[in-house]
């Protein structure tokens, strides 16, 4: 999978293992995609999204794009528990889904992940 920036609607299929062909949910998760990049776009400033080879910036990698991935599924299917609880069955009854995943601020080197900035 060739990594670009932003990342594509179909990268994102293929990261949840979605079918190519399987457009029922397209619009939402194209939503959530936009969101995800917008995010990330804020988020980390440093980092040159434009074509420029002149800006001294480094573009974003691999990680970044994958993260950006993730952050776009965990939202779309955050969105299936707005009180954020997820029900295991009768027998192990609910649980808390956290609101930040480890991993995936790793991914973007935000949150506690993010090196210093200075002003």
């Amino acid at each position: 999978m060739t990594m670009s920036w932003p990342p594509t609607l179909e990268e994102l299929k293929l990261d949840k293992k979605l079918e190519p062909t399987d457009d029922r949910d397209d619009e939402l998760l194209q939503t959530q995609l936009d969101a995800a990049v917008a995010f990330v776009e804020r988020v980390r400033s440093d980092i040159d999204y434009t074509e420029d080879e002149l800006n001294p910036r480094p573009k974003p990698g691999p990680d970044l794009v994958l993260g950006t991935i993730r952050l776009a599924e965990r939202w779309y299917t955050r969105r299936r528990s707005p009180d954020a609880l997820v029900t295991m069955g009768p027998e192990l009854g609910s649980a808390r889904v956290p609101s930040f995943d480890p991993d995936i601020e790793r991914l973007l080197g935000i949150g506690k992940y993010r090196g210093p900035v200075f002003a």
